[in-house]
């Protein structure tokens, strides 16, 4: 299998009217979260030397940035190697997909109620699956936030909190699967299916379908999913 060049963190300057630390933190997890962390084999390894040149600030809010990212699982230090993007194997990606599942069906099953008509027209504008197969990147992101958009709409905040940061696994996950055997089109079925429940105002109907889409995702990525062991 040919190697591909690791992915490239890419970060924009800070500014100054705020706490360093939570900007440097800020600027690595918005990185972090656009890469596509499963995309190369390759490690993915932060430079603290090449961060604080490029986010123009010292090297001390930058180890503290990294720290909390640490704390929240994004990051992991490796003593005398360095702080790596974490990865996880593929085990612990189907538990995920199943915690995200059981977080997501019960967003559904909230939106059907709390969720306005005209948010609903929203989500169906603009998630209701129009795209061909020939715009699978652009269809990628949709699809991740789509089923953002429904954590959203079920309007609970610990429900919110605890899906940040799963997210960012989550994306990768859905952008390397939906270019996979059949993905793109039984994705956007099953999304019509979603928002027609939701629609409806059936609750059960919408945390079936939405949990049923989640765990198909997860017997997808078990059969034909490359990830580490």
């Amino acid at each position: 299998m040919q190697q591909l060049a690791s992915p490239k963190l890419h970060v924009e300057p800070l500014g100054v009217n705020v706490s360093l630390r939570v900007l440097a933190y800020d600027a690595l997890k918005k990185a972090i979260m656009g890469m596509d962390i499963y995309g190369s084999e390759q490690p993915i390894r932060l430079d603290e030397r090449q961060l604080s040149a490029e986010l123009g600030v010292s090297r001390t809010p930058i180890r503290e940035a990294i720290t909390l990212l640490e704390q929240e699982g994004f990051v992991r230090s490796v003593p005398r190697r360095g702080i790596f993007v974490v990865r996880k194997t593929k085990a612990q990606i189907l538990e995920l997909i199943t915690v995200w599942a059981a977080l997501e069906s019960m967003s559904a099953r909230l939106a059907a109620a709390r969720a306005s008509d005209k948010d609903l027209v929203q989500l169906k504008r603009v998630y209701g699956g129009d795209e061909s197969e020939d715009d699978v990147s652009e269809y990628s992101e949709k699809n991740v936030a789509f089923h953002q958009a429904i954590i959203r709409l079920g309007g609970n905040k610990q429900i919110m909190d605890l899906s940040d940061n799963l997210i960012l696994h989550m994306r990768a996950i859905r952008a390397v699967s939906i270019r996979q055997e059949g993905r793109f089109e039984t994705s956007r079925r099953e999304h019509a299916g979603i928002i027609a429940a939701l629609e409806a105002r059936d609750g059960d109907r919408a945390e079936r379908l939405v949990r049923e889409h989640t765990l198909g995702l997860g017997t997808h990525v078990e059969r034909h999913g490359v990830f580490p062991e």
